[in-house]
C-alpha cells in the first residue's frame, strides 16, 4: 500500500475575503493551509507563502522583505487593481516574489503557480546553506577545511605562539579568532594589528603605547595594542611587513614578557598569547636580511597553513550561497541563487584572491543581477567556453576533463556523493577511485 503524499504547507498572510474562499479548494488538493497577519508571520513555517499585498505593506516594505528573507521559501503576491496602480509596485513584486495574481482569482492558475513555487522552493533549499554560526566561523566541508578545524582544536588550548601562513584572502584572521575563541583566554581581549597597514613612524606607539609628552602631539598617555591584549590574544597580521627595528623590540617582549611605553622607563608585565600571520615567504626574507631569524623561531613554534580556495573542492558553491545570504541584508535585495553558467564560470576561475575575492564578487553580483539568478557576467567572470585550452596530448585532455568533471560535480553535490556519482554515470567505488587518483578530498 503506497503512502499518502506529505502535506504541502501554505501560509496565507493578511488574507482577504477572496483568499478565504480559495482555501477549501486548495485543501482538497493536498495543501495544509494556515493564515495569519504580517506581525505574526515570523513565528510560522511554510513551504510556500501567499501574501495579500496592500498599500500599507508598500509603506513599510522592510517588514515584507524580512519575512521573505527569513522564510527561505518562495512567495506569491496577491494584488487588486488599486495596488497595481501604485508607483514602483512592479519593481517590488518582481524583486521579492516568485509570481503574482490579480483579483479575482483564476483558481486553476493559482494551483499551477503554487505547485511551481513549491518545486522551486525545494530546489532553492537544496542548493543553499543558511549559516546561523558566528561570522568568524570557518565554513566548508572540503578535506583541507576539515583538517584545519581538527588541527585548530588541538592547538587552541596551548599557550604556544602560532604562525599562520597562507595566500591573501584565505582566512588567516578567521583562524586566529577561532584559536582565541577555543582557548582558555576566550573571555579576555582579542586584539588584532595589521603590521603592513600602519605608517612606520606610528607602529612603535601603536604596539607599545606612549607616555604623555613622549613626542610632539603626545598629549596624554596611550595604552598600546600589546598592553590592551593583556590576559588575551595578540594577533599580528602581515608580520613580514614589520620594520627590523620593531622586530627587535617585539623579540625582546617575547623573551622578557614585559614592555616599556615610548617615553617611559618602567617595565610593564604583559601576559598575552601571540599569533602571527603572513602571506610572504619568511625564509626568503631571512635570507635577504629583511626578517630576523631569532624572531622567526620565536613566532613559529606551531604552524598553521590555510588552503587556497582552488584546493577546497566542494566548498565553492556553499560559500557563494552563504555570501549571497549574508550580503543580501546590506544590498537590500533578496538572496539569489547562481545560474548554471555562473556555477561553471566560478568552477573554472582560479580565485587568486581566494575567499575574499569570492565574497566581493558575490556582493557585486547581488547588486548587478537583473534576473532571479546571478549570472557569470554579474560576477565579473567571462564565459570559459571562449577560452582555448593549451594544446597537449590526447591523454592530457582526458586527464584534465576527468578532473574538471569531478570538481564541477563536487561543487554542486558535495553533500551527497551518491548523487555526484550518478550525475557522472559511474558507480560509487569508481567515483571514490577517481577522487583518490586526482587527490581530491
Amino acid at each position: 500500500m503506497s503512502e499518502a503524499p506529505a502535506l504541502r504547507r501554505l501560509l496565507v498572510v493578511d488574507p482577504c475575503d477572496d483568499c478565504h474562499r480559495l482555501l477549501p479548494g486548495l485543501r482538497s488538493v493536498g495543501w495544509d493551509v494556515d493564515s495569519c497577519t504580517l506581525e505574526n508571520a515570523a513565528d510560522k513555517t511554510c513551504d510556500v507563502g501567499l501574501l495579500r499585498l496592500q498599500p500599507f505593506h508598500l509603506e513599510r516594505p522592510d517588514a515584507v522583505k524580512e519575512l521573505i528573507s527569513r522564510s527561505g521559501t518562495e512567495w506569491i503576491a496577491v494584488l487588486n487593481q488599486e495596488v497595481l496602480r501604485l508607483q514602483n509596485v512592479g519593481d517590488f513584486v518582481c524583486e521579492w516574489f516568485f509570481d503574482f495574481h490579480t483579483l479575482p482569482f483564476d483558481v486553476s492558475r493559482v494551483q499551477v503557480t503554487l505547485g511551481r513555487a513549491f518545486g522551486m522552493a525545494r530546489l532553492r533549499g537544496q542548493g543553499s546553506v543558511h549559516i546561523d554560526q558566528p561570522e568568524h566561523e570557518l565554513l566548508g566541508d572540503s578535506k583541507p577545511i576539515r583538517e584545519l578545524r581538527k588541527l585548530l582544536s588541538k592547538l587552541a588550548p596551548t599557550e604556544s605562539p602560532v604562525l599562520i601562513r597562507g595566500e591573501s584572502g584565505t582566512g588567516k584572521e578567521l583562524v586566529a579568532r577561532t584559536l582565541h575563541r577555543q582557548s582558555q583566554r576566550h573571555s579576555k581581549p582579542f586584539v588584532a594589528i595589521n603590521c603592513g597597514a600602519i605608517p612606520e613612524h606610528l607602529i612603535q606607539s601603536e604596539l607599545f603605547g606612549h607616555e604623555k609628552g613622549a613626542f610632539t602631539g603626545a598629549h596624554q598617555r596611550k595604552v598600546g595594542r600589546i598592553e590592551a591584549a593583556n590576559g588575551g590574544t595578540l594577533f599580528l597580521d602581515e608580520i613580514g611587513d614589520l620594520p627590523l627595528e620593531l622586530q627587535a623590540n617585539l623579540l625582546r617582549f617575547l623573551q622578557e614578557k614585559h614592555i616599556e611605553r615610548v617615553g617611559g622607563s618602567q617595565p610593564i608585565p604583559v601576559d598575552v598569547r601571540v599569533l602571527a600571520a603572513t602571506h610572504v615567504d619568511l625564509e626568503a626574507a631571512i635570507e635577504k636580511k629583511r626578517f630576523r631569524e631569532d624572531l622567526y623561531y620565536r613566532l613559529n613554534v606551531l604552524q598553521v597553513v590555510t588552503a587556497p580556495l582552488r584546493e577546497r573542492h566542494g566548498d565553492l558553491s556553499m560559500l557563494a550561497n552563504h555570501f549571497s545570504h549574508f550580503y543580501s541584508h546590506e544590498t537590500g535585495r533578496r538572496p539569489r541563487s547562481f545560474s548554471e553558467d555562473a556555477l561553471v564560470a566560478m568552477g573554472k576561475h582560479d580565485w587568486p584572491g581566494n575567499v575574499r575575492e569570492l565574497a566581493n564578487r558575490v556582493r557585486r553580483g547581488l547588486v548587478l543581477a537583473e534576473g532571479r539568478q546571478i549570472e557569470a557576467r554579474d560576477l565579473g567572470l567571462i564565459s570559459q567556453h571562449a577560452i582555448a585550452a593549451p594544446m597537449g596530448t590526447l591523454e592530457d585532455y582526458k586527464t584534465r576533463a576527468e578532473r574538471q568533471a569531478l570538481c564541477d560535480v563536487l561543487n554542486r553535490h558535495s553533500d551527497n556523493l551518491s548523487v555526484a556519482a550518478r550525475v557522472l554515470g559511474v558507480s560509487r567505488p569508481t567515483f571514490y577511485r577517481l577522487l583518490h587518483k586526482h587527490q581530491i578530498r
